[in-house]
């Protein structure tokens, strides 16, 4: 963890406790400021690309069970490079909105990067607004057997928000940053 340039923990060990396909789990040996020891548990992941695909004054957004939270749940496309591979963020941002959409994508606008879960990872999202967009065929992932798809107003959007059906941190985030990108975040 970094204060500016300044180092503020000071990992002394580190062991791996648990890695698969797509994550690995470490666990630190640290020394805080004030010198007191201390352990910390990092979940590693590669950074992902999340799209936010507008249209007709509205999103496309995708639906799938997410496992952890035990619930379908409505979400920007969003994904990684397959095993952990790293790449050109615009590249997988193309993919996984044709992927898990169908849409392709004639513009494509880079809005920020972003972390998620900074207390326990050091994994960060780039988002990307895409525009003129063109209908195929989607190519989802086995994982991703159970997605949907739909398009929604804004207003619609904020009432899945509102009724719990939007839960990811990184959708609302990357809405923030369309807002500010749009000049209506204040």
């Amino acid at each position: 963890m970094r204060h500016g340039d300044e180092q503020v923990i000071r990992r002394l060990d580190s062991r791996i406790v648990y890695r698969n396909r797509w994550m690995t789990v470490r666990e630190d040996r640290i020394e805080r400021p004030d010198g007191s020891p201390g352990i910390y548990g990092v979940v590693e992941k590669p950074d992902f690309a999340l799209v936010i695909p507008a249209e007709n004054g509205g999103f496309h957004l995708v639906e799938e069970y997410r496992y952890p939270v035990g619930r379908r749940t409505w979400s920007f496309p969003q994904g990684t490079f397959p095993d952990g591979a790293d790449g050109d963020p615009e590249l997988l941002a193309r993919t996984e909105l044709a992927e898990e959409t169908g849409l392709r994508a004639g513009r494509l606008e880079h809005l920020g990067h972003l972390h998620c879960s900074h207390g326990t990872s050091g994994q960060g999202f780039n988002v990307f607004l895409a525009t003129d967009l063109v209908a195929g065929e989607h190519a989802r992932e086995h994982e991703e057997q159970d997605m949907r798809q739909r398009w929604f107003s804004r207003g619609e959007f904020w009432e899945l928000v509102a009724a719990g059906r939007i839960t990811d941190d990184s959708t609302l985030a990357a809405y923030a940053l369309l807002m500010r990108h749009e000049g209506t975040a204040r």
